[in-house]
């Protein structure tokens, strides 16, 4: 199977990719179960792409519900080096504007249980996650969206909640109180798996509201959000395009090497097991 070296997750409203042409669906096993949706591969601006609706086409899983480990492994087992992941946001600061679009280089984590590591059961790494978006991804999408015309703003810290309720007043304040800029249910476990998977990760935050701190706008609620995400969605589209588009074949990063110093386990400990269920992965490092 041909290589796909770039692959986008669509977050709330945007469940298909404009311009995706020579469409196929793949349905990709895992060992952790399947993904959200099957695979959608195909060509966007002259590039082999693979795109997955986070949430399943119609929108069936909740943040809590998703596989996120069978979500990258299936973009790992089919080539992918760099996800551009699309995800909708509630703004903590009056600079940041419902319709914005931002690029988060930072997460804090606010999640209950949920599972964000490929390893275990024998096998044991740790990957650093000090900068957890990869900074290269990040300028080439904000230089993208510009010329997408459609800048969006670079930089700023994603709080990842548990869902699927939005935010009590309180919580809202506290996350402002405490520097945080924008608030979202789904990307930083997406960013630990994909930085353990060696793959360039960064999110394109849709601001759909100003949360419920803002007194000045009504409280947030799902039609408010479905109705600004539909404005959204065609921007999001537009800048994926052009990213794309002027993404060159080679990476200068380190992500592509994460797991370098990362494997704490000695390789003789390694049962075969683990080495299969993680293959794709950790194969170059355990052969």
């Amino acid at each position: 199977m041909e290589k796909i070296r770039i692959g986008i997750i669509g977050g709330s409203g945007l469940y298909d990719m404009a311009g995706l042409e020579q469409r196929e669906e793949v349905a990709v096993a895992t060992p952790f179960g399947d993904p959200s949706d099957r695979l959608v591969t195909g060509t966007l601006a002259g590039k082999r792409v693979a795109f997955l609706a986070r949430h399943g086409r119609g929108h069936r899983l909740m943040p809590s519900e998703l596989n996120f480990r069978a979500n990258i492994y299936a973009m790992k087992t089919l080539g992918v080096e760099r996800i551009l992941s699309v995800g909708a946001v509630g703004s903590l600061r009056e600079s940041i504007a419902p319709l914005d679009i931002v690029l988060p280089d930072q997460f804090l984590d606010r999640t209950r249980g949920r599972v964000s590591t490929f390893f275990g059961d024998g096998l044991v790494a740790h990957i650093s996650f000090g900068d957890p978006v990869c900074p290269d991804l990040l300028e080439q999408v904000f230089e993208s969206s510009a010329r997408a015309g459609f800048p969006a703003k670079k930089g700023g810290t994603y709080v990842c909640m548990e869902g699927p309720a939005f935010s009590t007043r309180a919580e809202s304040i506290l996350y402002r109180n405490a520097g945080m800029d924008v608030i979202g249910m789904t990307n930083l476990q997406e960013a630990k798996l994909a930085r353990e998977a060696e793959i360039c990760y960064v999110t394109i935050a849709l601001v759909t509201d100003y949360d419920c701190w803002h007194d000045g706008h009504e409280t947030v609620s799902a039609d408010m959000i479905i109705g600004n995400l539909e404005r959204n969605c065609r921007a999001a589209e537009a800048i994926l395009a052009r990213t794309v588009a002027d993404l060159d074949g080679e990476r200068k990063c380190s992500c592509g090497d994460a797991l370098k110093y990362a494997l704490i386990t000695r390789p003789e400990a390694v049962s075969p097991e683990a080495k299969a269920r993680l293959a794709p992965i950790v194969g170059r490092y355990l052969p």
